[in-house]
């Protein structure tokens, strides 16, 4: 059954990627779609923002900038988010070590993969009613106890400080009626996860919106991957 067309949906980092597929199947499902970019520039979201018939509107926003933020939590104050959903990342060369990855990119990756989602979540959750999610995209490289492989190190810590920043969210808003969701969309064939990767865009996305739609309503934070099974903390 079609959600009602008043649902609303803000993405955050839509420009491209899994982002801007998020937000094309939200569309393609009868929601109302906020999705953020970094900069000015013309983006594939501003080609389906002009297909959408009103229904996708476009903010610009740094989540590394604390300014960015607040201003968007300002821009949107009498709005009503039924789901708020973090897409951040960045990653470097996956075969460096960790000794030799320098300072300027460690705090890089760290910033825009975990201190800088919780910053947006924190800021933005009372836009969510207590019948809506908040998700944060993480990864399967974000589980310590999977972790047999190495490699992605910098990433990987990346990922696991956000569910564990996640984790710290949900255990203080214990009782919250809300989802709290991480989500591992699997290995993707974008411009980070590479033309090696396991899936097309086509075969994670859909999915991952099936598991968001499918745990509406359940209380507390889960670790899911794209099919909806539980991810290995």
């Amino acid at each position: 059954m079609p959600l009602p067309e008043n649902r609303t949906a803000l993405i955050v980092g839509a420009s491209r990627g899994l982002g801007l597929a998020l937000a094309n199947e939200y569309l393609k499902r009868d929601w109302r779609v906020i999705a953020t970019v970094r900069g000015s520039r013309h983006t594939l979201l501003h080609d389906l923002a002009a297909a959408s018939e009103g229904r996708l509107q476009i903010e610009m926003i740094d989540i590394n900038a604390r300014d960015d933020v607040a201003n968007l939590r300002q821009r949107l104050d009498q709005r009503h988010l039924d789901l708020l959903f973090v897409n951040a990342g960045v990653a470097i060369d996956p075969d460096v070590a960790i000794g030799k990855v320098s300072t300027e990119d460690f705090v890089t990756v760290m910033v825009t993969n975990a201190l800088s989602p919780m910053r947006v979540i924190e800021a933005l959750h009372a836009l969510v009613p207590p019948s809506g999610t908040i998700v944060a995209m993480s990864s399967d490289l974000g589980s310590v106890s999977d972790n047999v492989d190495g490699g992605w190190e910098a990433y990987r810590a990346s990922k696991a400080a956000l569910n564990t920043l996640m984790r710290s969210f949900a255990a203080r808003h214990a009782g919250d009626p809300r989802s709290f969701l991480l989500i591992a969309p699997g290995w993707v064939r974008t411009d980070m996860g590479g033309p090696e990767a396991e899936l097309s865009i086509e075969e994670s996305i859909p999915r991952v919106v099936d598991t968001v739609s499918a745990q509406a309503g359940v209380p507390g934070l889960q670790y899911l991957d794209y099919q909806g099974r539980i991810v290995a903390w």
